[in-house]
């Protein structure tokens, strides 16, 4: 029987927001297993680094060039019998590499009831019938605007930025600003956010064209003040340089707007953040892991060239409201696994973070010397590994391969599987996605 232990080629998309040549760790770890001849432009922008089985952009074995489609539905053991069964013989979950060099549109993924009837009613922008709940890991730092902010700080630029006031309008802007100020009621408060938010992004282009003239005008007469000096989070001295970068990428694009209805969100290296179906977001820059459910719809609504859905986006989103700190998730030491001593002496570590569904979860590892090693328990689902940084070898059964940054491999259910660092000079770094379906009043190895 084969080992299952599959080293990967996967395809890298080149989308106009992606950072440009070996800039972009999609396009480098894409170079360090070539597919169909791939060399990196320096001046091309690449975008996104896809794994998995997704058929926009399935990933193929190296050795016998056939898709991993194929692969695991000729053979439902790589998948497990109870995931191949639920998910149809594909994997529950699509791996990705973002890098981000300018803002990716402003957006939100339809839960699965929404993604049935726009797949019914327009295929042709959405390509399937899923939902995309999705998860985000930053590699580098990492900038985004992410759910819908606290709404006294939304008053607050309603009242001091007179070009938003202008686009939301003022009835819209009085509404808003009494429920802010007099109900207690939260569904009274979202009401009055998605009659303010709607009325913005049904702005016509004209009337943004000419607020986006007088909002830079302010930006520039008060720079770090903008535009009080008791501004909320970020602060002015973040918006005086985001607002115009955001310009520069989007010219008199509504989603310089949008940015005083959300949270501006930071992440450094290692922190982590999980969006639910029909959460609002836009990345702005940064290198990132992303893990979501096997889909690729997206209701698009600013910062972009492509086909924009603003009655769909707005009617679709639930306008929870919650600070910066509630999007990020705070990862766990992963259980499941067992560090040698070295890995303890060199303060190694295994981290999972878990999000609540039950498509994908992931383990993010850090060996941080030469002979550090963890062992994986083998469980009852697949699993993709890549290496952001580090040299190191994975083992399944009898079979030991090398690990470089940018290697991708694919770990077949049930399978023990060994990292292990072969190189003191860096940290051996690697992301490890993965689903196991919990027994029924129990939990998999995902769900703590």
């Amino acid at each position: 029987m084969q080992v299952p232990l599959l080293r990967l080629q996967c395809g890298v998309n080149s989308y106009e927001w992606g950072k440009a040549g070996s800039d972009s760790a999609a396009a480098r770890y894409a170079a360090a297993t070539p597919r169909d001849g791939f060399q990196v432009e320096s001046k091309k922008p690449y975008a996104e680094l896809w794994m998995g089985t997704h058929p926009s952009n399935p990933s193929s074995d190296i050795e016998t060039k056939r898709s991993l489609l194929d692969l695991v539905q000729d053979n439902q053991a790589l998948m497990g019998q109870d995931i191949a069964k639920k998910y149809d013989q594909k994997l529950p979950f699509l791996f990705k590499v973002l890098s981000i060099a300018k803002a990716l549109s402003i957006q939100a993924h339809p839960n699965k009831k929404l993604a049935a009837q726009l797949h019914k009613d327009n295929p042709k922008e959405y390509k399937d019938d899923n939902h995309k709940p999705e998860m985000t890991i930053a590699i580098t730092p990492f900038e985004g605007l992410c759910g819908f902010r606290l709404l006294e700080e939304t008053a607050y630029f309603l009242k001091s930025i007179k070009s938003l006031r202008a686009l939301v309008g003022e009835d819209a802007s009085k509404k808003f600003e009494t429920a802010v100020e007099n109900s207690k009621s939260q569904a009274e408060q979202k009401q009055a956010l998605r009659a303010a938010f709607t009325s913005l992004m049904e702005s016509k282009d004209e009337d943004v064209k000419a607020a986006s003239k007088e909002l830079l005008e302010q930006v520039q007469s008060q720079q770090t003040d903008f535009p009080g000096k008791d501004a909320p989070a970020p602060g002015g001295k973040v918006l005086a340089e985001l607002l115009p970068r955001l310009n520069s990428q989007f010219p008199s694009d509504i989603g310089l707007f949008v940015t005083f209805f959300l949270n501006f969100v930071v992440l450094e290296p290692g922190e982590a953040m999980f969006l639910r179906a029909d959460d609002i977001h836009a990345y702005i820059s940064g290198d990132i892991i992303e893990c979501m459910a096997a889909s690729d719809n997206v209701v698009r609504a600013g910062f972009t060239p492509k086909f924009k859905d603003i009655p769909n986006l707005t009617s679709m989103l639930t306008y929870t409201l919650a600070p910066p700190s509630s999007q990020k998730m705070t990862p766990v030491p992963y259980p499941y696994c067992k560090l040698n001593t070295t890995s303890h002496s060199s303060d190694s570590s295994a981290m999972l973070y878990d999000p609540p569904i039950e498509e994908f979860a992931v383990v993010k590892t850090d060996l941080k010397n030469a002979g550090a090693k963890v062992t994986f328990e083998g469980i009852e689902g697949p699993a993709i590994i890549i290496c952001t940084e580090g040299k190191g070898k994975i083992s399944v059964g009898p079979k030991t391969e090398e690990v470089k940054e940018g290697y991708v491999y694919f770990v077949g259910a049930t399978a023990e599987c060994v990292l292990e660092s072969t190189d003191g000079a860096k940290p051996f770094v690697t992301f490890r996605a993965f689903c196991e379906l919990a027994e029924e009043g129990g939990e998999g190895k995902g769900n703590l």
